[in-house]
């Protein structure tokens, strides 16, 4: 059969010349058809053989009806490949039922009622859509945002979650994942490293209002701030003779931990006003929280709704970036919590981090109420025991034969005690006030199942009340679609990808065909098809040009079955195939996906709802910074084109800006590409980017600082050259071996990471899957599975920044980008600091001549020979300064020369790994003699990205120097030279250092180092 399938187009021509020769008995029709439409639909996805359960005749019509299995269903069926089948179909059967016409019945329907109304001439669909009225005023709405989106989501309600998490094993009376760890992950974090660092902002981004039945939140401290009872010293404060205390139940955080159906939105109460229209006459509600370490959270509002509650209900969150103003419709969504976003909070107890809600409103008279404010993520507060056993025992004979029913109880309650974001939905949803009818499905007997079934039941809860679902009872949020994010299993020997799966559920529960407000469920199909379609069209465009596109189920899971709404199940790729996960694993990939899920659901609802859609802007490029008086700053950037979407141009910007270790204020929009900001001397300012257009915002800029010294010290040139995110590096040995090195690179994830559970442990390829303890090739540690693993997080000009701050001197940063094109010179500078960070080049994943993150480009090369030529100084730190010019595959005998020739540093050796400690050589240089030892990041952590592998830096030429060695080996770790320029180079990244005041003493060497005038 694999034969048969590889050589599909000759068997088609083949077909082709035998149909107009020969006619066919009943079984040999058959067979060619099943076998020529199966060929024919491998063209355009992977979906199994066509059967043919049936063929009708109807001599009377002359019309023939085909009847096959579902798998002719599962293809993303188009006008084109209709007609395709049809043509092929009718040229099979006429020569045994000439002019006959040939209908052709799949899972039920017509073939050609099957074709979404999206991928059709005029865009209609067969049946009614699903269409959601837009709220006015939605969930929440961020008021200090300065800009609105008029062609994107706005206003829309969405349901997303990540598939599993741990959960409790009952039998085995023990917290665990649900699926296998493999390949460095386990599906229960892989998929959040999709839906919450990429899809979930892309969406919001849109303007769209989105429900998670997971915590979002991977901070692990949680404040609870409320009238009943709070954590720590947090206090919540009100104007008890305008806020009253309610007779209903709301919020009460009364118990360390929760128990099966304890509710701890049924065990306080809430506080309630009457709305004003006049601001002076306002009272507010204050939520003050004792923050025990600085950081980002989560912020979380809860209230009560109620028959006349406002629409408008406005919430201030105080942060270290200023204020953020929020409207909340309290129609909706009361007793659990609401999101409002992620800020920066410092730490300990504030009037100026704290939390407000006023009884101001655009309505008069309206009840406004006010319960418990949630800051962080937290850990698991939910206690599961095994569940009691009924024991049904026979006793007594004959006529006194009787059964006697005893309850064997279990009380040894277990509660994880690990980051909330790791537990499955089920728990969360207890801790958010949901019903235990939703989350505890079995009664508390098997959490696995209660887990999977609670989402779908979520998504109705949530719904319930809204026109979507008027009937049933919930929170009243009009949701306009659902969206499981999954992985699958599977394994294919021969190195090629699984690929993408993607599910609907036609038939509810109750085996309706409709939802509960009477429009067709077979909407879901041309959601799922749309979705399905943008992911594999963009992975084939930029990432994967083989990528796979599987079926187009129509199954029965839960998930997909149980919603009220269209809902799609997404399998994306196999966590258990080697080459799914080397690709799966790319930051890049997983923003690429996420993007094209993000467009995939746009389009569905711009289709849906008749509206035009945009698409929000690509990050942009070529962002760079330059003083143009002492105390004015200006910022320029490029736009970057989206060369897989037309409408993705931005028509404006939003600068935000945040002044030494604050928070990034809301920004100011900006219609052109260049923003100049009066600045003051002796503060950093940071600054980042956004594109705007219609549809949205883009993901941020990279982060760029400045500072103006009161003194006339030469300024520097900050160049941010670490741009790379990446998986780790990835390797086969023919047919025995494959997996993940983490030892020579780990990779660099975007931000950070909540996939990596720990280093792949079997690499033979021969190593059976047994069972999910016993996973067999790809078998991986877990002993980071709850961790959050730092990355790249495209601020590291701020830290280079401060060190050179603490020296004295003034400094401006620019990107790579900004210097490859020309706009900025580093040549204009006297002394530049080039940050490489763990940049290395990787080849383009869809054309292997070329390279990405390449540490030094000609373009660079050129701009640091111009500086040198000049006089100039440089200093360089990386972990991939030395190998990337010497032992990558496209290394060039220039390369060699300016290493050695203008960096002066030359290679010695392959990378070293277990090294983390750095001793510095005070005899061969006076500058450096205040630094005696340093340590940097080298195993993976919470702070800072880690160098697992760095390199050896040795001194090239004579008026060159070793600095300083690896403490672990002896090995030289940094050099510097100084004759008619000056350079000091290091094969560890200097942000990477663990001390702050380690780092300003090297920095302020390296300074003191280039200007000396002394040194020749």
């Amino acid at each position: 059969m694999k034969n048969f399938f590889k050589n599909k187009h000759i068997y088609l021509l083949l077909i082709f010349s035998l149909i107009s020769v020969f006619s066919y008995s009943q079984d040999q029709l058959i067979r060619i058809l099943e076998d020529s439409l199966t060929v024919l639909g491998k063209k355009y996805a992977s979906v199994g053989y066509v059967k043919i359960k049936k063929i009708t005749s109807n001599d009377d019509q002359r019309r023939i009806t085909l009847t096959t299995n579902e798998t002719l269903s599962y293809l993303p069926l188009r006008p084109e490949n209709v007609d395709s089948i049809y043509n092929l179909s009718k040229r099979i059967i006429g020569l045994t039922y000439p002019d006959y016409s040939v209908s052709i019945i799949t899972d039920n329907r017509e073939l050609e009622d099957l074709i979404p109304g999206y991928f059709r001439k005029n865009r209609k669909s067969p049946y009614n859509r699903f269409k959601v009225s837009p709220e006015n005023f939605p969930l929440v709405k961020n008021l200090s945002a300065p800009f609105t989106v008029t062609n994107g989501l706005q206003n829309r309600h969405l349901a997303v979650w990540q598939s599993h998490g741990k959960y409790y094993n009952q039998s085995r009376q023990e917290w665990v994942w649900q699926r296998p760890v493999v390949f460095q992950t386990v599906e229960d974090l892989y998929t959040q490293a999709y839906v919450l660092p990429f899809l979930v902002p892309m969406l919001e981004n849109a303007g769209a209002n989105v429900m998670l039945p997971r915590e979002r939140d991977t901070q692990i401290n949680e404040i609870i701030v409320d009238a009943d009872r709070s954590t720590g010293n947090s206090t919540f404060k009100a104007d008890e003779k305008i806020w009253q205390k309610s007779t209903q139940a709301g919020f009460g955080n009364t118990q360390l931990t929760y128990t099966e159906k304890q509710n701890p939105f049924r065990l306080g109460y809430y506080m309630h006003a009457k709305t004003v229209k006049d601001s002076l006459k306002s009272s507010k509600a204050t939520w003050i929280p004792d923050i025990p370490e600085s950081g980002r959270y989560a912020v979380y509002v809860s209230y009560k709704s109620v028959p006349n509650s406002t629409r408008d209900a406005r919430y201030t969150v105080k942060h270290k970036g200023g204020e953020t103003h929020f409207s909340v419709n309290q129609t909706m969504g009361g007793g659990t919590w609401i999101y409002l976003g992620h800020f920066d909070f410092e730490k300990g107890k504030s009037s100026e981090m704290c939390v407000t809600l006023s009884t101001y409103s655009s309505f008069k008279d309206k009840d406004v109420t006010a319960d418990a404010v949630k800051i962080g993520g937290g850990t698991g507060n939910i206690a599961r025991k095994r569940a009691d056993e009924v024991i049904k025992t026979t006793v007594g004979k004959g006529r006194k034969k009787r059964t006697v029913t005893s309850v064997k109880k279990y009380s040894n309650y277990s509660v994880s005690r690990l980051p909330r974001f790791t537990e499955g939905a089920r728990y969360w949803l207890q801790w958010a006030g949901v019903p235990d009818s939703v989350y505890s499905r079995t009664e508390g007997k098997n959490d696995y199942s209660d887990d999977f079934q609670s989402r779908g039941y979520w998504v109705n809860y949530l719904a319930g009340g809204s026109s979507v679902l008027p009937q049933q009872e919930g929170l009243k949020i009009p949701l306009d679609m659902a969206f499981a994010f999954h992985s699958d299993a599977g394994i294919n020997k021969n190195d090629s990808v699984i690929g993408t799966l993607a599910i609907f559920t036609v038939d509810n529960t109750d085996k309706k065909k409709i939802y509960k407000n009477n429009i067709s469920r077979w909407n879901a199909r041309e959601m799922t098809d749309i979705i399905q379609t943008q992911i594999v069209d963009d992975i084939r465009k930029s990432f994967y040009s083989d990528w796979n596109r599987r079926g187009l189920w129509n199954r029965n899971y839960s998930e997909s079955r149980v919603p009220e709404v269209p809902t799609m199940l997404l399998e994306l790729l196999s966590h258990q195939n080697f080459e799914d996960m080397r690709i799966g694993h790319d930051p890049r990939f997983r923003f690429l996906v996420s993007r094209a899920v993000y467009k995939g659901m746009l389009r569905y609802l711009a289709t849906v709802n008749d509206f035009e859609y945009v698409v929000q802007p690509l990050p942009v490029d070529e962002f760079s910074t330059r003083f143009i008086s002492d105390s004015t700053i200006e910022l320029s950037w490029k736009a970057r084109p989206d060369k897989l979407e037309p409408t993705a141009i931005p028509d404006s910007y939003i600068v935000y800006t945040r002044t030494e270790d604050g928070g990034f204020d809301n920004g100011v929009m900006v219609k052109k590409n260049i923003f100049t900001k009066k600045i003051e001397k002796g503060k950093i300012y940071s600054f980042r980017v956004e594109a705007v257009n219609r549809g949205g915002k883009s993901f941020p800029s990279e982060i760029l600082s400045v500072f103006k010294a009161p003194n006339s010290n030469p300024s520097v040139l900050i160049i941010n050259a670490f741009n790379r995110i990446s998986g780790p590096e990835s390797f086969t040995e023919g047919t025995e071996l494959a997996g993940f090195n983490n030892d020579f690179d780990a990779g660099v994830p975007y931000i950070s990471d909540i996939s990596f559970t720990g280093r792949q442990t079997e690499f033979r390829r021969s190593k059976p899957y047994v069972n999910d303890q016993n996973v067999g090739h790809g078998a991986s540690n877990d002993d980071f599975g709850h961790q959050v693993i730092a990355g790249n997080t495209f601020d590291n000009p701020y830290i280079h920044g401060k060190a050179i701050k603490a020296a004295g001197h003034s400094f401006v940063s620019a990107s790579e980008a900004s210097v490859v094109s020309g706009k900025v010179k580093p040549a204009d500078y006297k002394i530049v600091d080039l940050i490489l960070g763990k940049e290395r080049q990787q080849i383009n994943p869809l054309d292997s001549t070329s390279t990405d993150f390449k540490t030094f480009v000609p373009e660079m090369r050129k701009a640091i020979t111009e500086l040198t030529d000049a006089g100039g100084n440089l200093m360089i730190s990386g972990s991939n300064i030395v190998s990337d010019l010497v032992i990558a595959d496209k290394s060039t005998n220039f390369e060699r020369r300016f290493m050695e020739n203008t960096l002066k540093i030359k290679w010695k050796s392959d990378k070293i790994g277990n090294v983390g400690q750095v001793v510095f050589k005070p005899v061969n240089n006076k500058h450096f003699q205040h630094v005696q030892q340093l340590s940097f990041y080298s195993i993976p952590n919470s702070v800072s990205y880690h160098v697992e592998a760095p390199d050896v830096i040795l001194p090239a030429g004579k008026k060159a120097v070793s600095l300083c060695d690896y403490k672990e080996n002896g090995y030289s770790a940094g050099i510097a030279y100084k004759e008619k320029y000056g350079i000091c180079a290091f094969g560890f990244p200097f942000e990477t250092i663990k001390s702050a005041d380690d780092q300003n003493m090297l920095m302020k060497s390296v300074l003191q180092f280039f200007t000396d005038k002394n040194i020749h």
